[in-house]
């Protein structure tokens, strides 16, 4: 009985869960591979957004500089199958809810500018680039992130 049991503990939603990268793991093991990236499954709670030229900006923090952040940057042709898909722009529609995302977290430099010139100072950001609105899924309630 016990065998039985144990072999249906792989299965089901939170085995799949399991596999997902929570965003502060995501950001360590990008860190780890600079400048390379590292490919994943990751999920988070959307919970800022941005637009900049086109493209859309889902965070998982409130605050984007946030070192614990992780940006999920989507391109403006994705950002269109998304309304789409979502019946409402990708920042209103998935504002506050739990995404999973497949794709590249790479540590991406983002320099502070004075009058459009580089000021000397940077920060890093942990960034998932999303070039097909396949890549970006709204688990199903009930799913633990």
């Amino acid at each position: 009985m016990a065998l039985g049991l144990a072999a249906c503990a792989g299965t089901g939603p939170a085995a799949e869960d399991a596999r997902w990268l929570q965003p502060a793991q995501a950001i360590q093991l990008a860190a780890d591979a600079a400048p390379r990236g590292v490919t994943g499954t990751f999920v988070l709670q959307v919970r800022g957004t941005g637009t900049d030229d086109g493209r859309v900006y889902l965070n998982s923090e409130t605050d984007y500089r946030d070192q614990r952040n992780l940006t999920i940057a989507i391109t403006p042709a994705a950002a269109g199958a998304l309304t789409a898909r979502l019946g409402a722009p990708p920042a209103a529609a998935l504002a506050g809810q739990r995404i999973v995302v497949d794709g590249v977290a790479t540590r991406v430099r983002i320099d502070f500018t004075v009058d459009g010139h580089p000021s000397g100072k940077y920060y890093y950001q942990t960034q998932v680039q999303v070039t097909d609105a396949a890549q970006i899924r709204v688990p199903a309630a009930g799913l633990r992130i």
